[in-house]
């Protein structure tokens, strides 16, 4: 199972968990074979990314990612507003991972 962002999601990728509101009504369920107009309904939702089959052999791993953002920012540690969104930046990822 692999965590994908929104703005990753393909047709033909497949839901390995639910996708559910506030109050636990399933929106789309395990099981679903994306289409472009689940795509575009799931862009619509306050997500940032879903559980999809699959993939975890393609996903870099996390201290990787962490590190080529360090590696990223690294000219502007003396400018805080590149620092807050590098801090956000890492935060995100950590909650991707944590999926």
């Amino acid at each position: 199972m692999a965590s994908v962002t929104i703005a990753n999601l393909k047709p033909g990728m497949k839901l390995s968990k639910p996708i559910m509101n506030e109050s636990g009504m399933v929106l789309l369920p395990q099981g679903t074979v994306l289409t472009d107009a689940h795509i575009r309904r799931i862009e619509n939702m306050d997500l940032t990314a879903v559980s999809i089959e699959g993939g975890n052999e393609q996903r870099k791993p996390k201290e990787e990612v962490l590190a080529e953002i360090d590696a990223r920012f690294s000219l502007s540690e003396d400018q805080p507003l590149m620092q807050m969104m590098k801090r956000i930046l890492k935060e995100h990822i950590e909650g991707i991972y944590q999926s």
